[in-house]
């Protein structure tokens, strides 16, 4: 631990977070490292820090308090260190373990680190974790908003976004298709096109494992009683299609006293409704048509009947599965329907990193949009909050844009820090100000008799209604 970084001194009246065992041991003064970011940034972090600490006084009475440590990144870094991001802003965030920043430009040109991959890849945050709830009053582009309340867990290691890849005509791009064409795809009618680009898309039992893993226990934790895992395993098979098989397999090798599978909830509820249900007759409940399919796939799931009712019959039969958190899942194409048609069905989604980025923002765009979609990157004893969105350049410094994303991301920060009666005060003000119809711009402009506040004003209103 050093006495400051980027030569800003650490908060002498803070402690830093530690992680034991596997737990958080949060201070009653925790420093917290804060990245103000780029743009809009400036003025979403000083209206959020204003609700932040009015939450923690008027929930502890002075007890506890957050002793934030600016670190530098982006614009406001490169001006005053000539490094868009310094290595004593990536060893704070680690040795303090939990942090929260706004939004963030990469340079025209780029050739810069992300600060997002940067912290990912050294405090292994492989949880991208997005709760999309609607909040009262907030203009909504459906009619029901308020029926869709999920946490996206993402996968946030691997996919495309592992940065394997190469550029067309590069002497490694075509070695790469040699190999592919000459070796891998030898006798085959397949071929990758000469003048291709090419990426590799790693998907990994590690990976999915413990992605699903935590999406689980956070349903366990959280009372949540679905969760889906939302893949396009249809057509690969062995990426996506094998991360709905090791989601299976945590499920029920690991998680087994308390969850059910869709297809055990079929088999066990058929018997429910016939007792004298023979296995074939079952298997053919589970699989219509399965008569017209081969042999072997029918014997398949009579095995599979017979094999469910032997396992989990006693402990799950009888109604009791009714109880148990629901493991099923969703083709990633089909849920971006789901969620607008049945999105009550829905509880935890636990996908792949691609298939996660899209849907956490289809799912945003449902109850008020990426100005106020929270975001963490969480790993084993790290944890980063973030804003969803960007800089917004062209509003800077006007004072004039919504603060709701860092806002609830530093409600998601207090939750995770144990501290969640200045979190439910944040939420409850943020709610009780919407509906008073005192918002931004971005709002107010979608919502009739509404005034429009600056994003000071926003804030101010929110800690009076706390």
């Amino acid at each position: 631990m050093q006495s400051s970084y980027n030569g800003i001194p650490v908060p002498p009246n803070g402690q830093p977070i530690e992680y034991k065992d596997g737990s958080y041991v949060v201070p009653d003064h925790p420093v917290i490292p804060f990245i103000e970011g780029d743009g809009t940034g400036r003025d979403i972090w000083k209206a959020s820090q204003r609700v932040f600490d009015a939450a923690v006084e008027k929930a502890y009475g002075g007890k506890r308090k957050v002793e934030w440590y600016e670190v530098l990144a982006g614009e406001k870094s490169y001006r005053k260190t000539q490094d868009w991001l310094p290595d004593d802003t990536v060893k704070a965030t680690v040795d303090f373990r939990v942090s929260i920043k706004g939004p963030l430009t990469t340079p025209v040109g780029g050739g810069i680190r992300s600060l997002n991959v940067a912290l990912r890849q050294l405090m292994d945050l492989y949880q991208c974790i997005r709760p999309v709830k609607y909040y009262a009053g907030v203009p909504s582009p459906v009619k029901h908003p308020e029926k869709l309340d999920v946490v996206i867990f993402r996968e946030n290691t691997e996919d495309i976004y592992a940065g394997i890849e190469f550029r067309e005509g590069t002497p490694e791009a075509k070695r790469f298709i040699a190999f592919v064409n000459d070796d891998m795809l030898k006798g085959s009618k397949k071929k990758i096109r000469l003048d291709s680009g090419v990426g590799v898309k790693p998907i990994s039992i590690t990976g999915s494992k413990r992605l699903v893993r935590a999406a689980i226990q956070y349903a366990l934790d959280n009372g949540r009683k679905t969760v889906t895992l939302v893949h396009k395993g249809n057509i690969q098979k062995f990426t996506e299609g094998a991360f709905r098989e090791w989601g299976y397999e945590v499920a029920v090798e690991e998680f087994r006293a308390d969850t059910v599978t869709e297809r055990e909830s079929w088999i066990l509820g058929n018997l429910e409704d016939n007792p004298k249900l023979t296995a074939e007759e079952n298997a053919a409940l589970i699989e219509p048509g399965i008569e017209f399919a081969a042999k072997e796939f029918g014997e398949s799931v009579i095995a599979e009947v017979k094999a469910v009712v032997a396992s989990i019959g006693a402990s799950h039969g009888d109604g009791k599965w009714k109880s148990k958190i629901l493991i099923n899942d969703r083709i990633a194409d089909s849920i971006f329907q789901q969620i607008i048609i049945r999105p009550s069905d829905y509880s935890v989604l636990a996908t792949t990193n691609l298939n996660g980025d899209y849907i956490s923002d289809a799912a945003a765009a449902q109850v008020g949009g990426l100005g106020i979609a929270p975001g963490g990157n969480i790993g084993d004893g790290y944890a980063v909050f973030e804003a969803t969105h960007g800089t917004a350049p062209k509003y800077a410094d006007k004072d004039v844009i919504n603060p709701g994303s860092v806002i609830l991301s530093g409600v998601m920060l207090f939750d995770f820090l144990g501290w969640k009666e200045a979190a439910r005060l944040i939420e409850s003000s943020m709610e009780k100000t919407i509906q008073q119809k005192f918002v931004t711009y971005d709002f107010e402009r979608q919502m009739q008799g509404a005034t429009k506040a600056k994003t000071s004003e926003f804030a101010t209103r929110m800690i009076e209604n706390m």
